[in-house]
């Protein structure tokens, strides 16, 4: 046998693929469908096709960016159901109405096996791509935009993931969603190089253990990245700017580590962790926020270490009798706040800083007593406390703050006037 004909049969593809090109009628793709073989190339001709479609075989669908789909509203405008299957060059429209359905511009079952979809504008359709099962699936390079004629709650997500390990959801622009990425009971999924905008959460993880999310872009959502009831997973080198409520958040996320993020102006929190324990959090810049980070509910044992906190309003939210320290083998964070001086020059400043005091713990606990803020008493007690640190009441101590404040990576992805 010859070499040429041996590796096709060993790669398990078909040796004579052939290339339909497809008529703009009524019912034209289906009518295709019933006479391609495994591994065709269905080349759909510019316009607009009313009809749905299941795919259950390796076939390329490809709209070479001139094609559009309109399922008129009728459930998911394209489920695929079988392995090998590619979708490209598509703009989808039209899906039904049914959460219980979940009715999808593409809808990717259990049966799909590494199915990939790229490049393609689905408009409008209650979810944009549902993940539903389809193990080690490619979603990449597509334009999502959501629903608008419904209150945010009642939309779908941009791409929607259940139960599919191995899923890669990449270099997506997704807006006008709920959620941009929603992933529930599904593991090993990496989320990279996406842009989110106008929804409820950029991200929102849900029982999804030892996963990526890397290098996204969360630009003026309700929250940027939600990472709940989950463990081991990597929140790396992602932005989040003006994002109303949080940039990250944890909710019961254990084991995980929070590295090389970018959160500026957050009208909240920059950081909210809420009973979460053992993570890292370290090279994080925090800008501009409600409250720095806020660590709540028995949040422990986490490693802050190396992250910038620059003009929040309050740059720590940490309520505690003792003392924990956020530094390691000589190095801390950065404090825009803190008056430091080093004396030695090694870039470390030569006394700790200590983010909150007992005046802190009064007005967290009761908001009323802002209005005494500028009285002589409250600056006599913060006086006090900074002359005399055995007054101070426990909680975050920085023992080796950095003079400078360390810019991750991330900054490059942050739009800069000019």
């Amino acid at each position: 046998m010859r070499w040429s004909l041996l590796i096709p049969l060993l790669l398990g593809s078909p040796l004579w693929a052939a290339d339909w090109d497809v008529p703009n009628r009524a019912g034209a793709i289906n009518e295709i469908l019933a006479q391609a073989a495994d591994g065709d190339t269905l080349r759909l001709s510019p316009g607009v096709y009313t009809e749905t479609l299941v795919l259950d075989r390796p076939i390329i669908l490809d709209g070479l960016g001139q094609a559009t789909i309109d399922g008129q509203g009728q459930g998911s405008v394209i489920t695929v159901t079988g392995p090998g299957v590619i979708v490209r060059g598509l703009t989808v429209i039209g899906s039904g109405s049914d959460h219980d359905g979940i009715d999808s511009g593409i809808q990717l079952t259990k049966t799909a096996h590494a199915p990939v979809v790229e490049d393609n504008v689905l408009l409008g359709n209650l979810y944009g791509i549902d993940i539903h099962g389809a193990k080690d699936s490619i979603v990449r390079g597509n334009r999502i935009e959501g629903r608008q004629d419904r209150r945010m709650n009642d939309r779908g997500n941009g791409v929607y993931v259940w139960n599919a390990p191995g899923a890669v959801v990449e270099d997506n622009d997704i807006s006008y969603g709920r959620d941009g990425i929603f992933v529930n009971s599904s593991k090993k999924n990496t989320f990279t190089g996406n842009l989110f905008h106008d929804l409820r959460f950029a991200v929102h993880y849900m029982y999804a253990d030892d996963s990526v999310v890397s290098e996204n872009v969360s630009i003026g959502n309700d929250l940027g990245y939600a990472v709940m009831f989950t463990t081991n997973v990597k929140v790396a080198d992602n932005v989040s700017i003006g994002d109303r409520e949080h940039g990250v958040m944890l909710n019961y996320a254990n084991k995980s580590v929070i590295t090389g993020n970018v959160v500026i102006g957050a009208k909240e929190k920059c950081s909210f962790i809420y009973n979460s324990n053992k993570n890292e959090f370290t090279d994080n810049w925090f800008q501009g926020c409600g409250i720095g980070i806020h660590f709540t509910a028995g949040s422990e044992r986490n490693r802050i270490v190396g992250n910038s906190f620059i003009g929040n309003r309050t740059q720590v939210k940490y309520v505690s009798t003792k003392w924990v320290e956020w530094s390691e083998d000589g190095r801390g964070n950065y404090w825009s706040d803190f008056a430091a001086y080093d004396v030695d020059g090694n870039g470390i400043a030569d006394a700790p800083y200590r983010p909150n005091d007992s005046m802190d713990h009064v007005l967290w606990t009761q908001p009323a007593a802002k209005l005494l803020l500028g009285s002589p008493a409250v600056q006599l007690v913060r006086w006090s406390q900074s002359a005399f640190p055995a007054l101070l009441p426990g909680g975050v101590m920085d023992s080796n703050p950095l003079m400078q404040a360390p810019e991750p990576p991330a900054m490059k992805k942050v739009p800069h006037d000019g």
